[in-house]
């Protein structure tokens, strides 16, 4: 028997972007927990999000409620990432454990408790729970998207500082980026495209591909 503890654990992040083919990335997730790896899953908001920023601009919506909306449309997502596979849904931030080598988390109630210095705006998405969680368990963070990593001038880049970013729009919530710049710094973000999952799974495996966004 594979011992957690030895185990490489992630914490990942799946984008609401990726709900078209978040099922066999799934799939490929659970066929690394055969490996031996093991994750937490965070989550996006997807279209369920989508809907309350709908609501929000067209000012039927206070900025509180639509940020508790928001969370628990990333538990929406979390019951579709979970159909059909073996994977456990769970309310509490924590590594997976000998029963299960992915858990998604449902955040709602845990952040009601202790939201962990998360904006209540729409600076703060998904992205910033999900480096929130994974700096709770010093783990490192995978953000998996549509796109190919960080793209500046036109151009996929390997790695980037997060400082750079700031101000600026790419793939990562502004709200990630000032958590790297400021209580969350030394922490790192893996940007991998989600979209072709064997693609996702050589890149996990080899360490290579995607954008490295540090602190």
């Amino acid at each position: 028997m594979i011992s957690i503890a030895a185990m490489p654990f992630y914490v990942l992040k799946m984008g609401g972007s990726l709900m078209a083919c978040a099922r066999p990335l799934m799939g490929v997730l659970m066929s690394l927990a055969e490996e031996g790896y093991s994750f937490l899953v965070v989550p996006g908001g997807g279209p369920m999000a989508d809907l309350v920023r709908d609501i929000f601009s067209r000012g039927s919506l206070g900025q509180e409620a639509a940020h508790w909306m928001a969370i628990l449309a990333m538990e929406q997502y979390g019951y579709f990432l979970a159909d059909g596979n073996e994977a456990a849904l769970t309310r509490t931030i924590c590594r997976p454990n000998e029963h299960s080598g992915v858990r998604i988390l449902l955040p709602y109630l845990s952040l009601i408790e202790n939201d962990r210095g998360l904006g209540h705006n729409w600076d703060y998405t998904s992205d910033a729970v999900a480096a929130l969680v994974a700096a709770q368990l010093s783990a490192p963070l995978i953000k998996a998207t549509d796109v190919c990593g960080v793209i500046l001038d036109g151009k996929a880049v390997s790695d980037v500082p997060a400082s750079s970013l700031l101000g600026r729009i790419s793939c990562v919530d502004q709200g990630t980026i000032e958590l790297l710049c400021g209580p969350l710094k030394g922490s790192s973000i893996w940007v991998l495209d989600g979209t072709d999952a064997h693609r996702f799974y050589r890149s996990l495996k080899s360490g290579k591909g995607g954008t490295i966004i540090r602190s």
